[in-house]
């Protein structure tokens, strides 16, 4: 054996195996311009059927349709009656809702001081109505109408006028018309017990305001201002009056506050 470790025997076979030649790397493709538009369009593509399909399910697809419309704070008024003016019919996709078209159909009913027509993902249309309250019944030519404390003329009244609406007679009532202001803002200052004790209130003008009692008692109001004020001193004469501690009134005179009169 030689130093080196081969035999003869090796050597005569043509000596040990070296070591394999190193395959040289392969060269990495270079992205063409073609490759770039290539993949461009792919991306563009995917991304146009995911908005054709969010598009289709927002605006076509029942799977989003209106199934039902919610009606909060109907009372004289029936859900049934709002709906229908509404006009949102079920299995319209809920985008295609002109919820603005709703309200402005829904707000002509007079009975309704104000509406809101929302969207109620995933499958609902919500009509939120605040009615009117009213406050006063007027007569105008043989017809009553119920006021709101607007001034509003908003329904007929065939019967009984609801609890609180108390009569009022006014030469021309409206919501512009200042003696029908005036006395509404006295009827609205009024505590619940005692305009439930008035039969009637009447105004000539802005600052003649007249209330009339279920006793007979007179309550001269005046104008509108100094509301609150007046309507305290009226609780506290007439708290008086009951428990006779002051001599029976026909007149409360409340137009000065500071200055009550009894007569």
């Amino acid at each position: 054996m030689s130093r080196s470790g081969t035999t003869t025997r090796d050597r005569a076979r043509g000596g040990a195996p070296g070591p394999e030649p190193r395959r040289p790397p392969r060269a990495r493709r270079r992205d063409t311009p073609a490759d770039r538009r290539r993949r461009l369009v792919l991306r563009a593509g995917g991304a146009a059927a995911v908005l054709g399909l969010l598009a289709w399910l927002l605006w076509g697809s029942p799977v989003l349709a209106v199934s039902s419309v919610r009606v909060d704070g109907a009372g004289t008024l029936t859900a049934a009656e709002i709906v229908e003016v509404a006009g949102v019919a079920e299995g319209t996709p809920l985008l295609r809702v002109d919820v603005d078209a709703a309200e402005a159909r829904v707000a002509r009913l007079p009975q309704v001081a104000s509406v809101e027509v929302t969207r109620g993902w995933p499958r609902s249309v919500v009509v939120t109505v605040v009615e009117r309250v009213p406050v006063a019944v007027v007569d105008r030519q043989g017809t009553r109408s119920l006021v709101d404390a607007a001034g509003v003329l908003f329904d007929t009244v065939t019967g009984e006028p609801p609890a609180g609406a108390v009569p009022l007679e006014v030469a021309d009532p409206g919501p512009h018309d200042r003696a029908t202001r005036a006395a509404l803002a006295a009827l609205v200052a009024l505590p619940e017990d005692v305009r439930a004790d008035l039969v009637g209130a009447s105004a000539t003008g802005a600052d003649d305001v007249t209330l009339r009692l279920a006793d007979g008692t007179t309550v001269l109001w005046g104008g509108a201002e100094d509301a609150p004020a007046k309507a305290a001193a009226l609780v506290a004469l007439l708290g008086q009056l009951a428990a006779e501690a002051l001599e029976p009134a026909e007149v409360i005179d409340v137009s000065a506050p500071a200055a009550v009169v009894l007569r």
